[in-house]
């Protein structure tokens, strides 16, 4: 039978699970993301950085999520760089499913579920993300979910000790 996936507001309560998942999964996210302190594979450390995530909630410039597989955290989805002003109206969606969560569909269903989060509850026009170029799954993720590429950011993040390009994606919301 296949999980269930939700997403919700993250809470300080997740930061054991969080934790648990980063550690197990170090190596696997090596390529995908930026090199992160020895705390941050704590749950001291990710109830801090929740802590820090729920104030950006609170001023409006982040939604922060868990992704839930039958109510068990497996991952987090973020909507992060929030501009809610009229004439902007935009966020940036970014996400991670725990390697025993995935090829299970649950990064495309939380996708489609943070959508909505910026369509009906956060009132955004368009959304975003960025990949690494070689992140083919990802790539196949934000296709079928209506992002286009538009672009290649030059350089622009630090991933395992090398300078890496990113993909560009938008989509706009209503479409």
């Amino acid at each position: 039978m296949r999980s269930r996936t939700g997403i919700r507001l993250i809470e300080t309560a997740d930061a054991a699970p969080i934790a648990a998942h980063r550690v197990r999964d170090v190596e696997a996210f090596r390529p995908w993301e930026p090199a992160q302190p020895a705390e941050f594979f704590t749950p001291e450390g990710q109830a801090e950085r929740i802590d820090g995530l729920l104030a950006g909630y609170r001023a409006g410039t982040v939604w922060p999520g868990v992704v839930l597989a039958d109510d068990q955290v497996i991952g987090q989805i973020t909507v992060a760089g929030i501009l809610p002003q009229p004439h902007l109206r935009r966020g940036s969606v970014g996400y991670w499913i725990a390697s025993v969560a995935q090829n299970q569909g649950h990064a495309g269903r939380a996708v489609e579920l943070a959508l909505r989060v910026m369509t009906d509850e956060l009132g955004l026009h368009r959304a975003e993300a960025s990949t690494s170029l070689e992140n083919v799954a990802s790539h196949r993720v934000l296709r079928r979910h209506g992002f286009s590429p538009y672009g290649v950011a030059h350089s622009s993040i630090l991933l395992d000790g090398s300078w890496r390009d990113g993909l560009l994606w938008e989509r706009i919301l209503g479409d």
